[in-house]
């Protein structure tokens, strides 16, 4: 029979107006009597649009009135494809199956922030700032894992300092099978397209790589959004206001550029807050710059991170069990004094300094620049003094030698007139954030201001320096040879301590932390023959390859016999060295917030001893006497405190810091009245009132991990576990599966299987849909459980989500999905009823008004659901996984069916049936749970938006309006009226923006 267009009506069954799938007519609109427009529900319940020609007659044809399946296909694939859909969609099933399909142990504060903090959120602005050693990175991991599993992450780019990149290349690796490629010179010089952000979808890139090429930042700001970006150490990308202005660093504006190239943008900082609210304001607006725009004023603006932001201290943290997390930590003041040579070539070297200080404040008062790179450089000279004879002797032969070849050069040159020295002249905002720069890096920079800042002006000036420099070398040389060296000594008594050896007699591990590398190698030696085994000590500094020093940290983790790792500060960041919990700080850093960076790579997850902290400090020098003043402070408030006074020592100082207390004590070393000045500004930063105001502030929201909502957790983990998919099925499915489609696998041991041969259809499917390493022809293990992997051979753990798996997934759908609409008649032996049910596999979303970067519907939440009707037209909830529990009928089975399976209630249709009952029985109480849940979210973003971007509006039309009668009086103003107004009206602009937009949050349907 042909079809007209004029039979195309509501309601109505046709054929051919997608290719072999039979569609339900919602609408249809004439387009003059040559045309129709027809929307229409296709085969997946989907509602599309089309039009329709007079030409199109020919392919279209009408269902009569019969059924909609015929149930006639092969049962066992039938169930083998549903099979495939389930494990595909595993998420539904399992809210946990980023922890289930990786090899990690989550915590319950890591579980918390994953799922009950980040996941929720649509899209993510969100900064996590658990304490150092909590495991943020197995926090990201297992967030990038279950956006992958919800089809919601295909782009990643995670940006990390540099010494960090490697380290997350292998733990997202090694933990969580995900596979990414750093960002490197090579990678954006062979740029196939010329974008190396458009080439990979899974990126590492260091941080400052970014921040210094704005050529790079050009072609991340042209490459294709990201659907995640995570910035590691995200502290380092702060900004501050030095008066009414905001100073941005180049790390800010390139966290201002990644912001605005991605869906999802989590910052990741231990130390967010510096202690000035007005800077962790401009570091928020990082993430939402209408929450936080303009200046923080105090009385004016009211900032609630509670819902951008997740923060929990050590001490909050516990174990399933309730327990702490984290041992108790201690630490010791241990005072020596130097001895009387030690106690003369300090004066004297402290003499040099204080001298030429004192002349470049006198000669270099218009070149702030050289004042500052001088003082850095003697600054550097007096910390290699305190660290050691060899450290000292070895940096002012260094000097000398710079300076001499120097005055060589200018006698030559300059003929008794003013000299310019080669020496390199670093700018301010260098020199004040070199600590964040890599530690190689900051070691040749010391090195080359160190050796060549000099205040001298002529030659004759020069001359005299480089004559005392001599003098000073000389006697430094001395000492070095003497032996005495009082440090060294007090740091042998350590070794000797009782806590040094374990229960058995046998020694324990130890860290050594110090600066300059001359003392570092100058311990090594002296370590070395004390422990009389060459083999026992090892050092970490700048110097050292990323990838020798990951050996070396793997050595001190799992070698017995290695006893001592002797470390600068490029050990003091993103490196794990729990195996020991013994410490020294040899030199102690004139930024204390290292102290707890340093502390922290012993203190954090998986070690389990009290850990013990030493500080050396020479009592009878005048930093060390203010060193000492802190330290002893410190340990009396501890105990009143506990642990959480490590927790704040970045932040002790705020009006002046501590490396410039310690260097005024040098300079004014006989007043006593700068003595008692900086002793009380030391009492003052560590009084009780003071610490517990910086816990305050420190904790910047009022998260907790109670006793209570860790057992509740535990709880949830467990039924979780009870009906997340078993890795039995997904052995069962893939076994079959892969069977079907020419595999050959075998089993071995329990739960083990051998792979000899991946058919080619395979490894070709995983060629074109795959992102990682490419699949092999064969396996000699594979496994289905995290506890069948650790065997020999070692075996290729298979989950929801493996290349392996996911090809022969996407091959199953793609050659058997027709069967699901073409049906199939199973038995339930478990059943001894003789009814008929017919079971549907439904999928439910839940949409905001927005659109996605495809310009569909922006899906923020979704859910699978079996139904299963009877022949009362009955519909239920069918359960998790009922087609598990059916078999394929036999063809005896389905004889006896027949006359059943032409009953009037299975040629009604069944599927709008089973639609009907999944909106109102299921969807109708999703979209509320949904919701319930964003709407408190969304209209707290609003009041903050509205409440910030309101008072800044007024603040800058009263601002345009003061400046305009200034203007008018004739009185010169540093911002133009216009220019205020102008601001102004751009807020409003941006206001009105962002109510469009949160008013699309808000149309939840």
């Amino acid at each position: 029979m042909i079809v007209k267009l004029e039979d195309i009506k509501p309601g109505a069954k046709a054929k051919g107006i997608i290719p072999n799938t039979i569609t339900e007519i919602v609408s249809v609109e004439w387009i003059g009597n040559q045309a129709v427009n027809v929307v229409f529900r296709d085969g997946n319940a989907k509602i599309a649009e089309t039009t329709l020609y007079r030409d199109d007659e020919h392919r279209l044809s009408l269902e009569e009135g019969g059924r909609n399946w015929s149930f006639d296909a092969d049962g066992a694939l039938l169930r083998l494809v549903t099979e495939a859909n389930r494990i595909k969609l595993a998420h539904f099933f399992d809210p946990y199956l980023a922890i289930h399909t990786s090899l990690v142990e989550p915590l319950p504060h890591q579980i918390s922030a994953v799922y009950g903090e980040m996941l929720p959120r649509q899209p993510l602005r969100f900064l996590l700032a658990d304490d150092p050693g909590a495991g943020k990175t197995i926090m990201a991991g297992l967030l990038i894992k279950e956006l992958i599993a919800r089809s919601d992450l295909e782009r990643c780019l995670i940006v990390a300092p540099g010494s960090l990149v490697e380290q997350w290349q292998d733990e997202l690796g090694e933990k969580f099978d995900l596979e990414f490629d750093i960002l490197s010179r090579d990678m954006i010089e062979t740029s196939r397209s010329g974008n190396p952000f458009n080439d990979h979808k899974r990126l590492i890139a260091r941080l400052d790589v970014l921040a210094r090429n704005e050529d790079l930042q050009e072609k991340l700001h042209a490459s294709e959004e990201w659907d995640l970006i995570i910035s590691d150490e995200a502290h380092r990308m702060a900004a501050t206001f030095f008066g009414n202005e905001a100073k941005y660093t180049k790390r800010y504006q390139l966290g201002q550029k990644l912001g605005q190239v991605c869906r999802h943008f989590l910052l990741m900082s231990a130390t967010p807050h510096n202690g000035k609210e007005k800077d962790f304001q401009l570091f928020m607006a990082l993430l939402d710059g209408d929450r936080f725009e303009g200046k923080f004023r105090d009385g004016v603006h009211v900032a609630d991170v509670e819902d951008m932001m997740r923060r929990l201290t050590k001490e909050e943290l516990l174990r399933f069990d309730g327990r702490p997390l984290f041992p108790e930590r201690k630490a010791y003041t241990v005072k020596y004094e130097l001895s009387i040579q030690e106690a003369e070539l300090y004066t004297a070297v402290t003499e040099y300094v204080r001298n030429e200080m004192n002349r470049v404040q006198r000669f270099a008062e218009e070149d702030g620049r050289k004042k500052n790179n001088v003082g850095f450089a003697l600054q550097i000279l007096q910390r290699r003094l305190a660290s050691s004879p060899a450290a000292i002797y070895q940096s002012l032969k260094r000097r000398r030698e710079r300076l001499e070849a120097e005055l060589a050069e200018a006698k030559l040159a300059s003929h008794g007139k003013k000299i310019n020295l080669n020496s390199p002249i670093y700018k301010d905002d260098m020199i004040q954030n070199m600590e964040e720069y890599d530690q190689d890096e900051i070691d040749d920079w010391e090195e080359l201001i160190s050796t060549g800042a000099s205040s001298a002006e002529t030659i004759e000036q020069l001359a005299i320096e480089v004559q005392t420099l001599k003098d000073l070398e000389d006697m430094a040389l001395n000492v070095f040879h003497s032996g005495q060296d009082a440090k060294w000594q007090q740091l042998n008594r350590i070794l000797d301590d009782d806590l040094m050896l374990d229960p058995d007699g046998y020694r324990r591990k130890l860290i050594i932390f110090t600066e300059p590398k001359d003392t570092l190698h100058y311990l090594r030696d002296k370590v070395t023959a004390r422990l009389g085994k060459p083999d026992a000590v090892d050092v970490i500094y700048g110097g050292v390859s990323r990838e020798e020093r990951r050996k070396i940290v793997e050595r001190f983790m799992q070698d017995r016999d290695m006893l001592v790792l002797i470390a600068n500060d490029a050990a003091g960041e993103g490196v794990n060295l729990q195996r020991g919990h013994l410490m020294v700080n040899y030199d102690l850093p004139w930024n204390p917030n290292k102290i707890e960076q340093r502390f922290g790579r012993i203190h954090r997850i998986g070690q389990t001893e009290v850990c013990h902290l030493w500080n050396l400090v020479a009592k009878d020098t005048r930093e060390g006497e203010v060193y000492a003043r802190l330290l002893e402070k410190l340990e009396a408030a501890r105990d009143a405190l506990g642990g959480r006074v490590y927790d704040v020592l970045g932040e002790l100082f705020e009006d002046k810091p501590l490396r410039e207390l310690l260097f005024e004590a040098i300079q004014y070393n006989d007043d006593e009245d700068v003595k008692g000045r900086l002793f009380e500004a030391v009492d003052g930063a560590v009084d009780q009132s003071h610490l517990l105001d910086l816990l305050k502030k420190r904790q910047l929201t009022n998260d907790t991990m109670p006793e209570a909502r860790v057992a509740e957790l535990r709880l949830e983990m467990e039924r979780a576990e009870a009906q997340r998919l078993q890795p039995h099925h997904v052995q069962s499915f893939f076994v079959e599966a892969f069977s079907r489609l020419g595999g050959k696998i075998k089993r071995r041991e329990e739960g083990r299987w051998e792979i000899t041969h991946v058919p080619f259809n395979v490894r070709e499917r995983d060629r074109q849909i795959g992102t990682g390493v490419p699949l092999q022809k064969k396996y000699e293990r594979i496994c289905f459980e995290k506890d069948k992997i650790n065997q020999q051979p070692v075996a290729l753990f298979v989950y929801p989500g493996h290349p392996l798996l996911e090809a022969v997934l996407d091959i199953v759908r793609e050659q058997h999905e027709h069967l699901m609409k073409q049906g199939a008649v199973f038995v339930d032996d478990s059943d001894d009823g003789v009814d008929l049910s017919a079971l549907f596999l439904l999928e439910h979303s839940v949409q905001d008004g927005r659109e996605n970067h495809a310009g569909n519907a922006n899906i923020i939440s979704q859910k699978l659901q079996f139904t299963s009707i009877n022949s009362s037209n009955s519909a239920m909830n069918a359960g998790i996984a009922p087609h598990l529990n059916l078999r394929p009928a036999t063809s005896d089975e389905i004889e006896l069916a027949e006359a059943e399976l032409n009953a009037d209630w299975l040629r009604n249709d069944l599927e709008k049936k089973a639609v009907q009952f999944a909106t109102i029985e299921l969807a109708q109480s999703h979209v509320a749970e949904v919701r319930n849940k964003r709407l408190p979210e969304i209209d707290k973003v609003e009041r903050e938006v509205r409440a910030r971007l309101s008072k800044e509006i007024n603040y800058w039309d009263s601002r345009a309006a003061a400046l305009r009668e200034e203007e008018k009086a004739g009185k010169k103003v540093r911002v133009n009226w216009k220019n205020a107004e102008r601001r102004a009206e751009d807020l409003a602009e941006r206001l009105k923006r962002r109510l469009q937009i949160i008013g699309q949050e808000r149309f939840i349907s």
